[in-house]
């Protein structure tokens, strides 16, 4: 039993030890026999880690000498470059007085090509600007790239342009003048409304108007030419399809005078809305005008015609003795037969009420005339109300900065305005004309009662 308590206190001793070792070994994970064996094992495993910490302190040794030997080479280094930067800056200061010698000694040698190469920078400069939204552009294209680096050289201390760079700036100032006043045509490639790009024929008229396939076109910003979304009028459209057919002779065209600075005429032309999208500017307001206004076109027109065809037949009946049932006159004239023997106020009361009851048919229609000529102000009134409140409420939303928000509402305001008073004048007019007919023709009845009452009186 002592003999296995003993291994076992073996066992448990060894086990410490080799889990308390850094550097164990193989055999320091085997079980020890004995106590002997267990010394043997430390022995070993002591000199075991004498010898890694003696290697590690060589090591140690070894790394402090190379640090020492990198501290003495970047002490060298510094110094080495303290004395190149002293160096430098003896050499920059006598480069910066050689530099500063040159530059005046550059100047005395210009004299006068200085200012000389100021005016053509400026020169260039112009040139650059108006070739940049100059139609001749979509002909002869890069012409602005040569004037780049024409002004860099004149800009820059070191470069100067040659003869043939200044000759060329003169001639590119030519050819701009000669070709403002050519019409010629050209291969170029044109941008359709769709983003279509299409190579095809195009005309252009000096330096105002570019046209292809009878259609105006615009320079972009990209120096490209477009098609304009929206075209003036037909007849301007056939005019350059007419001066893209011809050979030879003189066309008709219309000319845009803004050319040169981006055509700003044509577009303000052809932007301006038309009629017909005026009218539907005005908006619910302004469709009820617009009805109000044929009814009273129609109205006014009907009882025009009909007034007409009455006072034709009246005054057929006042060259006729016999009484005719189809008009006013010949119907109060009847009367008067039918009532030959009764006494004069009779006869008067039967003739005011036949002159009576022809009335409303004669002014049928008048009064609603003179209404809707009264009510198409006041609904043009209620359109332009009705425009600026949308105006005001544009305006607390969007704020008063951006003239588009409030251009709808300003819009519909005017147009119902305008269009009240265009339904309001020439109803007046129409009413004023078919009153007088259905006057005349009252009067004219008045007046043949009145004669026979008066002739009955005579014979009485």
């Amino acid at each position: 039993m002592k003999t296995n308590f003993a291994k076992r206190l073996v066992s448990m001793t060894a086990a410490v030890v080799a889990a308390g070792l850094i550097s164990s070994t193989a055999m320091a994970q085997d079980e020890a026999k004995s106590l002997d064996q267990l010394l043997k094992m430390v022995q070993q495993s002591k000199i075991a880690e004498s010898a890694e910490h003696k290697k590690r302190e060589a090591e140690f040794r070894r790394q402090k000498a190379n640090q020492q030997s990198l501290l003495n080479q970047a002490k060298q280094t510094r110094t080495a470059e303290e004395e190149r930067s002293a160096r430098l800056e003896a050499k920059y200061q006598e480069q910066e007085v050689e530099v500063q010698n040159k530059r005046e000694q550059l100047d005395e040698r210009m004299g006068s090509l200085k200012e000389l190469f100021g005016h053509m920078t400026s020169t260039a400069g112009d040139l650059r600007a108006n070739m940049e939204s100059s139609i001749v552009s979509a002909q002869y294209q890069g012409r602005t790239e040569f004037l780049d680096t024409l002004i860099d050289k004149m800009n820059s201390q070191t470069k100067l342009p040659t003869i043939a760079e200044i000759e060329r700036l003169w001639f590119e100032m030519q050819r701009e003048i000669v070709e403002s006043g050519k019409v010629v045509k050209f291969s170029g490639t044109v941008i359709k409304p769709d983003g279509e790009q299409v190579e095809q024929e195009v005309v252009r008229v000096g330096n105002f108007n570019l046209v292809s396939n009878g259609k105006y076109l615009e320079m972009t910003d990209a120096n490209k030419m477009a098609e304009l979304i929206r075209q003036p009028d037909g007849k301007y459209l056939s005019m350059a399809e007419d001066l893209q057919n011809a050979t030879s002779g003189f066309s008709a065209f219309g000319v845009d005078p803004t050319g040169p600075t981006g055509g700003s005429l044509l577009k303000a032309m052809i932007n301006s809305p038309s009629l017909v999208e005026r009218w539907h500017q005005g908006g619910i307001v302004g469709y009820i005008i617009t009805g109000v206004g044929a009814i009273a076109m129609l109205l006014a027109i009907w009882r025009l015609i009909v007034l007409s065809g009455v006072n034709s037949r009246v005054n057929a009946q006042l060259r006729s003795e016999t009484p005719n049932t189809n008009n006013p006159l010949g119907r109060v004239l009847a009367v008067a037969e039918e009532n030959k023997g009764v006494d004069g106020e009779t006869l008067e009361l039967k003739m005011e009420e036949a002159v009576l009851k022809e009335r409303p048919e004669i002014e049928s229609g008048l009064n609603l005339l003179k209404i809707i000529a009264m009510v198409a102000p006041l609904l043009g009134l209620l359109g332009t109300v009705t425009g600026m409140i949308i105006t005001f409420q544009a305006i607390t939303i969007f704020g008063a900065g951006d003239p588009k928000a409030m251009a709808g509402g300003i819009s519909s305001a005017l147009v119902t305005t305008v269009l009240g008073l265009c339904v309001a004048i020439p109803t007046v007019l129409m009413h004023t004309i078919v009153n007088g007919r259905a006057k005349r023709i009252l009067h004219i009845l008045e007046e043949q009662s009145a004669g026979i009452v008066a002739e009955n009186a005579e014979r009485k």
